[in-house]
């Protein structure tokens, strides 16, 4: 053995043990982690991008396709560079391999015209090809770093408030003078001493409204019909079917829970390309008990939500009473270590398969619904290295920082505008239900769902970096300070682009000017975001003071939506103000003929009874709405004009006066027969005659 050999084995440990280093180090290939490193390079700067995981883009590439914005306008920077590169992907012919580019534009797919210079819906590897294409040109500044998890029990080592370094489970060490916390988690953050918020505050913490526990305010993707919570039905002392509370807690105070999570999975209609749903060998009937007593209670609406993305997939998402989402059964993920972070994540995958194959398959299932779940499967084309499903679980909020400004609801609402903005939220105020519980009557419900519109607004720098004391070289863009409701219309993908390209400035800003990223001088910062082609605030029209009516404070017999009898009509609306409740819902310009929505009355008494009509009207909505109204004399059929705004007060449409019967014999239905446009389906008032 030579002494060459021997001295450079001798240095072999030493070279392994040394540490990777460069200007801006960033945990997590999230979405914004990709922007926060191009934009580090961009500057001059070099980055190092570390994913536990072996693929980078987080939700964008994991199944989230359809993407929620609100306000287009309030996405700049790099994050509308990428959607402009999604419509020069699709505009290349080759790329179209199960239909046309003009079939799948003609079908009005989600937040897409087709005659815009940005793109918002993609397939699952369309959005990995163009990451791949947006990084390589710093290849040389970016070094992308896979299968990499901090180690959490020592992961972040500091000196005073500065991280020096933080080190990885493999023992692998990484040191710069900025770090970016791109994780959905927040574990680098956590680990780095910031402190942060888990759950739902109460509303008094931060003077809000829609935070806390929200009984009384959960009306969407609710229970329609009256459905036993026990396992032997009628017993209570059987106990509870699983994923059951006995009680919600007390309204609007706050709680350890957070919102629901699930798999956005991109499935298809083309048989040459779909999977058939398989049972899951592990699959446990009583977690699907609920589902199966809900169909046979009468609910058989389509509980799930498949937005169209090209190539005839989709992005499937949460509908309904019980879908997609594994409602309370996230509440230790946020804080918890990786083995149980694993579980979690495995039970929410055989959750939403064996619900796939329940709706599917199941012999107590209605034939029309297996029939709906039977046209589409997960698509053989996509995911192909984790077995078509989703490599990417939908946290749709965790650890929440909480730094020198927190944003609230008052932001949301611009009752509260801040000056020091880093970019801007548009989308509502939306928070999935976080929990089942039984109701007095010895029913089951959910509570949790907020949807609640927003008006744009601008996020706050201070927002996303730490408090002096705790940490100065340390930003996180994704779990910033927010409370849970603001959070919920701050957690959008194309917001986390925005919101992780920032950081990237400010860090690198921090570099140049020797000081904290507290200590940066926000005029400058400001600056080169504005070059850069971030948006940082614009004026919206107000949100009108009433954006929906209570059924208790209206006058005579009124019926919601989701007191309807309905076939079709299965997309949901919230943010066209003047409806009845938590929203409306509608056709989507679609299946004409298909749909129908029957509202039947229990009239105490009979007699004479003028009948109005709620909708929320817009220029897209359809201008003759069949509406047949069964009563005492026979049948009487109008027409509404939904373009138009309603005549009458609280957003009703009056049609007439009719005579009624007691009982439940007389009932108004609207159909979207023969109709071009959005059919609206909201509310229909029994008003009596004097």
């Amino acid at each position: 053995m030579t002494r060459s050999f021997i001295a450079s084995f001798l240095l072999l440990p030493s070279l392994l043990a040394a540490a990777d280093s460069a200007d801006v180090i960033i945990y997590g290939g999230s979405s914004g982690g990709i922007t926060a490193a191009i934009q580090t390079a961009r500057m001059g700067k070099k980055a190092i991008l570390i994913e536990p995981t072996q693929f980078l883009g987080g939700l964008t590439t994991g199944g989230l396709g359809a993407t929620d914005i609100g306000n287009k306008k309030a996405i700049g920077g790099m994050s509308r560079e990428f959607y402009a590169n999604v419509f020069k992907y699709y505009n290349d012919a080759s790329k179209w391999k199960q239909e046309t580019r003009e079939a799948y534009f003609a079908r009005k797919p989600h937040g897409n015209t087709g005659s815009e210079d940005t793109m918002w819906t993609f397939e699952p590897h369309a959005a990995s090809e163009i990451y791949d294409a947006m990084l390589k040109p710093v290849e040389g500044s970016v070094t992308v770093v896979k299968g990499e998890r901090l180690d959490l029990k020592k992961g972040v080592v500091k000196e005073g408030t500065k991280i020096t370094k933080i080190v990885m489970e493999s023992g692998r060490e990484f040191i710069g003078p900025m770090f970016i916390d791109a994780t959905y988690e927040g574990d680098l953050m956590a680990k780095a001493g910031v402190k942060y918020h888990v759950g739902r505050e109460a509303n008094s913490v931060y003077g809000e409204q829609l935070n806390g526990v929200q009984v009384g305010h959960s009306h969407s993707h609710q229970f329609t019909k009256n459905v036993d919570p026990y396992v032997k039905p009628g017993d209570p002392s059987s106990g509870l079917l699983p994923g059951i509370e006995k009680d919600p807690g007390v309204e609007f105070s706050g709680d350890r829970k957070v919102q629901a999570y699930n798999f956005r999975m991109c499935t298809t209609d083309d048989a040459a390309n779909r999977r058939d749903w398989e049972k899951p060998e592990n699959y446990d009937e009583r977690w699907f008990e609920l589902a199966l007593r809900n169909v046979e209670a009468g609910d058989e609406r389509i509980s799930w939500a498949p937005g169209w993305m090209p190539n005839r997939k989709t992005d499937t998402n949460n509908n309904f009473a019980i879908s997609t989402d594994f409602i309370g059964q996230n509440w230790d993920y946020p804080e918890a270590d990786y083995e149980t972070r694993a579980k979690i994540w495995k039970a929410h995958e055989d959750w939403q398969k064996g619900l796939m194959w329940t709706y599917a398959h199941h012999p107590r299932v209605p034939k029309n619904i297996q029939a709906a779940f039977q046209k589409l499967g997960l698509a053989k084309d996509e995911f192909t290295d984790n077995d078509n499903f989703p490599r990417q679980l939908y946290v749709r909020e965790a650890r929440r920082m909480i730094g020198d400004y927190v944003m609230t609801e008052k932001n949301c609402k611009r009752l509260e505008v801040v000056e020091d903005s880093i970019g801007m939220g548009a989308y509502n105020m939306d928070s999935h239900h976080i929990q089942r519980y039984v109701t007095k009557e010895g029913f089951v419900r959910n509570e949790g769902d907020v949807q609640v519109r927003s008006r744009p607004y601008p996020i706050s720098y201070r927002s996303i970096r730490p408090k002096a004391s705790e940490c100065t070289n340390l930003l996180v863009p994704i779990c910033l300070s927010a409370s849970h409701i603001s959070y919920g219309s701050i957690r959008m993908e194309p917001v986390f682009m925005v919101t992780g390209q920032s950081a990237a400035t400010a860090a690198v800003h921090a570099i140049e000017q020797g000081t904290t990223v507290q200590g940066i001088d926000y005029e400058k910062l400001k600056e080169r975001l504005l070059q850069d082609g971030q948006m940082l605030d614009f004026e919206s029209p107000p949100i009108p003071e009433v954006s929906s009516f209570k059924k208790a404070s209206l006058p005579g017999i009124v019926l919601d939506d989701n007191d309807a009898e309905l076939t079709g009509f299965e997309t949901e609306g919230h943010t066209t103000p003047g409806f009845v409740e938590q929203g409306y819902r509608h056709d989507n310009d679609e299946n004409k003929g298909k749909s129908r929505a029957r509202f039947t009355p229990s009239l105490v008494k009979g007699g004479r009874y003028q009948i109005a009509i709620a909708y929320s009207a817009l220029a897209n909505r359809a201008a003759a709405v069949p509406v047949t109204i069964h009563h005492a004399e026979g049948e009487t059929k109008v027409t509404l004009n939904q373009k138009k705004k309603p005549d009458g007060e609280n957003g009703f449409q009056p049609v007439g006066s009719f005579t009624f019967e007691a009982g439940k014999s007389s009932w108004v239905e609207i159909s979207n027969e023969g109709t071009k446009g959005h059919v609206i389906v909201d509310a229909v008032q029994w008003l009596p005659v004097k």
